[in-house]
């Protein structure tokens, strides 16, 4: 099977490590019962005790792929994945190659020139993104994000894509990511996170799961 093919490769280096404390477990439930938005430690924690992924790429969400540059630049593997649409959260960095000239025709490139950094504004993308991935998905499109590791430029659009489209809260987000993919947006974007989460709340659109 080409999936299981593509996602057995590890990154040398990186270890998994499943273990979760009780006292973060009690902080995800109760915050999530409560509809308590978590403070900005209170997120790392919960992003750090999570499972270490060790693959080039996740289906985090039905036809929902997150992953990293390497399998960014192999397009017969995301071929052999379905994959129809490439967003790019490294768009113009020396490491990401993707444009729709690499992609060619049969797949739709969004690029967004995100800087992996706390100071840099990635929240005007966070609804042209979502925006991507729905119709791409509600399409019937297979969808990659990626950026240069996976794990915040990346995760960050993602889950502004789960909050705005499927009304989670952003702590329901970071939950059912990790279950298969280990993230952890910079400290900048999850603060923009957060400002997010507090919008679609007050617009009614997010519920506690």
């Amino acid at each position: 099977m080409a999936d299981g093919k593509w996602f057995a490769g590890a990154a040398s280096g990186v270890g998994c490590d499943p273990r979760t404390s009780e006292e973060e477990e009690k902080l995800t439930e109760d915050s999530e019962k409560r509809w308590e938005i978590p403070s900005l430690q209170d997120l790392e924690k919960v992003l750090q005790s999570a499972p270490h992924s060790c693959h080039h790429g996740d289906e985090v969400w039905p036809n929902l792929y997150l992953g990293d540059m390497f399998m960014s630049h192999d397009r017969f593997g995301l071929w052999q994945l379905g994959i129809t649409h490439v967003l790019n959260a490294a768009h113009g960095k020396l490491c990401c190659k993707g444009s729709d000239d690499f992609y060619g025709t049969t797949v739709k490139y969004y690029g967004v020139p995100a800087n992996d950094l706390p100071t840099f504004d990635l929240s005007p993308f966070f609804y042209p993104a979502a925006d991507f991935i729905h119709q791409a998905l509600t399409s019937g499109g297979k969808v990659f994000v990626h950026c240069a590791v996976g794990v915040s430029r990346s995760a960050a659009l993602v889950l502004a894509y789960l909050m705005i489209h499927h009304h989670l809260s952003l702590l329901s987000s970071i939950r059912h990511v990790q279950q298969k993919r280990w993230i952890f947006p910079n400290r900048g974007f999850l603060r923009q996170l957060i400002d997010l989460n507090q919008q679609l709340q007050h617009k009614g659109f997010s519920e506690p799961k």
